[in-house]
């Protein structure tokens, strides 16, 4: 069987499933199958063909190593992911049903440790109970911990909720502050919820760094830190401010999708020339189009109620399937 060919496609940002069904290119020097050579010839030098020097064998020559990316060029392939990614993923969103900043905030502090899927099945009885922070504020703690213990880790998260309800009714009159400083002071609220919630809500760019966001960064080479802000302030050193928002979007639904971490679908990823890290996953497109997931894969999202341009089926509602 002859091998996929190396270096960049301009055929990249299709839809994974029409990747997969041409077979994802193998990018150039980063790990993918490389070409068959036919058997050198006979008396002749492995490298060349030319014959050998009599009464010796012929000499070998090292290869020489792969030239480092420089950080220029790698600038560069990290900007061209984003744009193959933006034609992949046009209608990228955040993937936690909201209506307001109030929604979008707790929505984001229940979802640590669970999926979008769960908390959005969840919350709708929350504000059903509890539709203003003053509200949430005066909540009995045990009623709180019956709703959103689906969730997982309902008590810690309860007592997020009821103390940064109280701190927004208390000191920012009831309503969600739009600045980075006052959104991390609150209770259960750190740089990833904060940045949710601006760039979201209030329109502010920010860059989310999830477990899937800093996986899919260290494969592509941006940065191997490993510490989230590390990480925020690498990338936000890459790309404009304009871009940080919707490129998160992009990258956690790429990692959500496609770039799974145990079993990544290197065979149907859209992206596969321009990633240093392909052939860590599975390689043969069809089985690699098994593992697709959501509306790549034909499924259900994660939403309940997606935006309108989403592809997908909605989520079903809790207990419904």
């Amino acid at each position: 069987m002859s091998s996929s060919k190396s270096g960049s496609s301009g055929t990249t940002g299709k839809p994974a499933a029409k990747a997969a069904a041409s077979g994802a290119k193998a990018p150039a020097g980063t790990g993918g199958p490389a070409k068959t050579r036919g058997p050198a010839k006979t008396g002749g030098s492995a490298r060349t063909g030319s014959p050998a020097k009599a009464g010796g064998p012929a000499r070998a020559r090292a290869k020489a190593p792969a030239k480092p990316e420089s950080h220029l060029a790698m600038v560069r392939r990290a900007r061209r992911i984003n744009r193959e990614l933006a034609e992949v993923y046009p209608y990228a969103h955040p993937e936690l049903d909201f209506r307001n900043p109030f929604e979008l905030l707790c929505a984001t502090v229940l979802s640590a440790q669970t999926t979008d899927l769960r908390v959005n099945q969840t919350t709708p009885a929350l504000f059903a109970a509890y539709p203003t922070p003053e509200d949430m504020a005066a909540a009995v703690p045990e009623e709180m911990e019956e709703l959103i213990r689906p969730t997982g880790f309902f008590r810690a998260k309860t007592k997020s909720l009821l103390g940064l309800s109280a701190a927004l009714r208390d000191e920012f009159g009831g309503e969600v502050p739009g600045r980075l400083d006052d959104l991390v002071k609150l209770p259960g609220v750190g740089r990833k919820t904060a940045n949710v919630v601006l760039g979201n809500a209030f329109g502010v760019p920010g860059i989310t760094v999830d477990t899937h966001f800093g996986r899919l960064v260290r494969r592509w080479k941006w940065t191997d830190e490993e510490d989230p802000v590390k990480v925020e302030a690498v990338v936000a050193d890459i790309f404009p401010k304009s871009e940080w928002t919707m490129l998160s979007h992009r990258v956690i639904f790429h990692g959500r999708r496609v770039c799974h971490a145990r079993k990544p679908a290197c065979g149907a990823c859209p992206i596969a020339p321009l990633c240093p890290s392909y052939g860590e996953g599975e390689t043969d497109p069809e089985k690699a189009r098994k593992l697709l997931k959501y509306e790549m894969g034909g499924q259900p999202g994660q939403r309940l109620s997606p935006p309108a341009d989403y592809p997908g089926k909605p989520a079903p509602a809790l207990g419904a399937g």
